[in-house]
């Protein structure tokens, strides 16, 4: 039987503000990327977020970024490989401990926003942030486009990586997303639900100017503030057992 992991970012209200729908997306995913206080997050929502996951079964990953608060992480930043090296330790480093005082451990790591996709076309940016993850955790999986410097490194590096693909934004012919998304309303929420099951089961995709491609999928994000995401992940999880693809943690397929 095919298999998928089902991620979602979350954890990234901070003070007053509300972002996301956590407890409610806890009940579709498999795999959640808890803020680290970077882009989003602040103490209290960690170690919150933490224990949602550990009572729904989700397995726990950082969702480090760069520090950038006030773009939500989404502002590309000139930074040292050093500097992003030790971002990214800082920030697994912040969330392990909330990790350890409930006795579950950090699954994975999938970086955010501007780092991400830096991260992604860039080989030195890419080996920064995969050192920071070995150091803490060498079985720790990464998760990675397809196509990508992040995903090459880590299999030259032996690092576990999952191939990473969206359900709520546009990819290109390569494998990669258009950062922003297109419009900000789900119209058509069964459709964008078979399309992942096209992703998953026949390895292709519509790219956003209208090509057909091929694309590997072993884990599907589901943005939490996409407005509509437990809609589409309820969609997405109805589509996929119609499907018979069995969802399961990332640590169960890589």
């Amino acid at each position: 039987m095919v298999k998928i992991d089902l991620n979602c970012d979350m954890g990234e209200s901070f003070g007053l503000y509300e972002i996301g729908n956590d407890e409610e997306m806890m009940q579709y995913i498999t795999s959640a990327n808890i803020a680290c206080g970077f882009h989003g997050g602040d103490p209290y929502v960690m170690k919150k977020t933490v224990a949602l996951a550990k009572k729904y079964g989700v397995g726990i990953g950082a969702h480090p970024a760069f520090p950038d608060l006030l773009g939500f992480g989404r502002r590309y930043m000139t930074c040292t490989p050093d500097e992003v090296r030790d971002y990214v330790t800082y920030q697994l480093g912040a969330l392990r401990e909330f990790c350890r005082a409930q006795d579950v451990q950090i699954q994975h790591c999938k970086p955010h926003g501007a780092l991400f996709m830096k991260a992604m076309e860039d080989k030195q940016l890419a080996r920064s942030i995969l050192e920071a993850v070995h150091d803490a955790g060498p079985n720790m999986i990464i998760f990675a486009l397809n196509q990508s410097e992040v995903y090459e490194e880590a299999i030259k590096m032996g690092i576990p990586v999952a191939k990473e693909v969206y359900s709520d934004r546009e990819h290109t012919e390569t494998g990669s997303i258009v950062l922003t998304r297109k419009g900000s309303e789900i119209k058509d929420y069964d459709e964008m639900a078979q399309r992942v099951v096209r992703m998953v089961k026949e390895g292709k995709v519509l790219t956003y100017d209208g090509n057909d491609v091929s694309i590997e999928a072993q884990t599907v994000c589901i943005h939490g503030d996409t407005p509509g995401a437990p809609i589409l992940a309820k969609a997405i999880v109805r589509a996929l057992n119609a499907a018979e693809v069995e969802i399961t943690s990332i640590k169960n397929i890589v």
